[in-house]
């Protein structure tokens, strides 16, 4: 069972989950036309379940796909479809300038009605 990236992620992208993973299943979207969200996906097919990616990530995105929140279940499709479009992936790049604040992190959930 595969980690998920919900859109938790959307407009953030942190990659600090990228850094840690030791088999770079995590992805980002150069597609340019808008079909998946701007945020990073986790390729479940290579992701073998390390569990580094987790708490790695400081908006709290990312979570084990049986314990993904109600709210961000069509996000488990989202990450399954770029299986299908992997040509317009690339292995997101670590970039090392982002830290959000707690009051930032808990704005981001309560933009997605999600209580933490």
């Amino acid at each position: 069972m595969a980690y998920v990236i919900t859109s938790l992620c959307i407009d953030c992208k942190d990659t600090a989950c990228a850094d840690v993973c030791p088999v770079e299943c995590i992805y980002d979207y150069k597609g340019g036309d808008g079909k998946f969200a701007n945020q990073l996906f986790i390729q479940p097919e290579e992701c073998i379940d390390c569990t580094n990616c987790e708490p790695a990530c400081p908006w709290k995105a990312i979570f084990e796909e049986d314990e993904v929140p109600a709210v961000f279940h069509a996000d488990i499709e989202k990450n399954r479809a770029i299986i299908d479009d992997i040509g317009n992936f690339e292995v997101a790049t670590v970039v090392k300038d982002h830290s959000p604040t707690p009051a930032q992190i808990a704005e981001n959930f309560a933009k997605w009605g999600y209580k933490g």
